[in-house]
């Protein structure tokens, strides 16, 4: 899947996760996810468009639900949500002051690019981002020094991917505040500049360059 990936999509640098490239975006986890997967494969996916869940109760429910909270966060709370439906593009990328770990219950593309590449502007090139494939069951840790956002699908029927964050990570703001670039609770993001529908959310439109499309 992955050669096929980079013959469909040359304009943009396309890796495993298990490539040394990975290295300074995240971190391969060694985690038994088989459960989560089967779990997911129950969930039924938005008829179009993309959908995040904060918490899912089953997924939080799992046997090794606390273990994969521990391995992020040392025993601090945590929330097992997903994100799921239908996406191609790049649209935006966001970040936390945490990391975040991500299990793929379907193969798919995570774009990333490092937070400081952005410019004293907040604004970055898409060129730096870089595609990362990963196949099912795949679990990695992104870290608070990455940017990403929706994972892309490769897969006709779309994609499905867990993700574990801090508790309240995600949450509408309870006030405003003067970072123009911090959306909700420890979630600051920018979208690119042809993202009127985000544009029009009050996200910054901070992404130029090329709004990539993981064809597949």
């Amino acid at each position: 899947m992955l050669e096929i990936l980079r013959k469909l999509n040359p304009d943009i640098e396309m890796y495993s996760i298990h490539d040394e490239k990975f290295k300074t975006y995240g971190k391969v986890l060694d985690i038994d996810t088989d459960e989560i997967v089967n779990i997911c494969k129950k969930i039924q996916l938005p008829q179009e468009g993309s959908l995040y869940l904060m918490q899912e109760k089953e997924l939080e429910n799992a046997k090794n639900a606390n273990k994969i909270k521990e391995m992020l966060f040392g025993t601090l709370d945590a929330q097992i949500g997903l994100c799921m439906g239908y996406n191609s593009y790049l649209n935006a990328l966001e970040y936390h002051n945490s990391s975040e770990i991500n299990i793929a219950a379907t193969d798919l593309v995570l774009i990333l690019a490092h937070r400081y590449e952005m410019d004293k502007d907040n604004r970055l090139d898409s060129k730096k981002a870089v595609a990362f494939y990963l196949k099912k069951g795949d679990a990695v840790e992104v870290f608070a020094t990455t940017m990403h956002f929706c994972p892309c699908q490769v897969l006709d029927d779309g994609f499905l991917c867990v993700v574990v964050l801090p508790k309240g990570t995600n949450d509408i703001l309870d006030k405003e505040s003067d970072d123009k670039l911090l959306f909700k609770k420890n979630k600051w993001i920018i979208c690119h500049e042809d993202n009127t529908s985000l544009i029009e959310r009050k996200v910054r439109p901070g992404i130029y360059g090329p709004n990539y499309e993981i064809k597949y």
